[in-house]
C-alpha cells in the first residue's frame, strides 16, 4: 500500500506528464499550422509518448493500492517566435521534468518507499534520453539558422521518427 504522501505526488507528477502529452500535441498543432509536417508529426509522437508516462504512473498508482485522482490541467501554450523557439521550449520543459522526477525519487528515498523509488529508476533514465534528444535537435536548429533548405531537410528528417 502506498502511502498518502507518496500517492499526492504520484498523482501531481500523473498530471504532469499529462500536461507534457498536451504540450506536445499543442507544439504538433503550431509546426502543422507553419507546414513543417515531418517536425509536427515528431511532436506528434512525442505527445503520444508523454501519454504513455502518464498511463505507467496511472497504473503504478493503482497497482500499490492508491487512488488517481485526475487533477485540472493548464491551457498550453500554442504559438511561439519560430521553430527554434518551439524546440527550445520543448528542452527546457523536459529539464524541468527532469527536476521533478528527481524530487520525486528523493522523496521516496526519505519515506523509503523502495517500490515507488525503483519505478521511477526508469522515469530517470528516460529523462536522460529524453534531454538529449531534444537538445540535439536544438543544435542542429541553431547550426542552420533561417536556412529554408537546411529547415525543410530537417523537417524531412524528423518526420521519420516512429516510421
Amino acid at each position: 500500500m502506498i502511502g498518502k504522501p507518496m500517492e499526492q505526488a504520484l498523482n501531481k507528477h500523473l498530471k504532469e506528464e499529462m500536461y507534457s502529452f498536451y504540450l506536445y500535441l499543442a507544439m504538433s498543432a503550431y509546426l502543422e499550422g507553419l507546414n513543417f509536417k515531418g517536425m509536427a508529426a515528431w511532436m506528434r509522437v512525442q505527445a503520444q509518448e508523454e501519454y504513455a508516462h502518464a498511463m505507467k504512473f496511472f497504473d503504478f498508482l493503482h497497482a500499490r493500492g492508491g487512488t488517481v485522482m485526475l487533477l485540472a490541467l493548464d491551457q498550453p501554450q500554442s504559438e511561439w517566435a519560430s521553430v527554434l523557439a518551439a524546440f527550445k521550449a520543448a528542452h527546457g520543459h523536459e529539464r524541468g521534468i527532469t527536476k521533478k522526477i528527481h524530487a520525486l525519487v528523493d522523496k521516496a528515498t526519505t519515506e523509503k518507499d523502495h517500490a515507488t523509488a525503483n519505478f521511477l529508476q526508469w522515469f530517470v533514465k528516460e529523462q536522460v534520453e529524453e534531454e538529449a534528444t531534444v537538445e540535439t535537435i536544438v543544435k542542429r536548429l541553431e547550426a542552420v539558422g533561417d536556412s529554408p533548405g537546411a529547415l525543410y531537410y530537417l523537417d524531412h528528417d524528423l518526420g521519420k521518427r516512429g516510421k
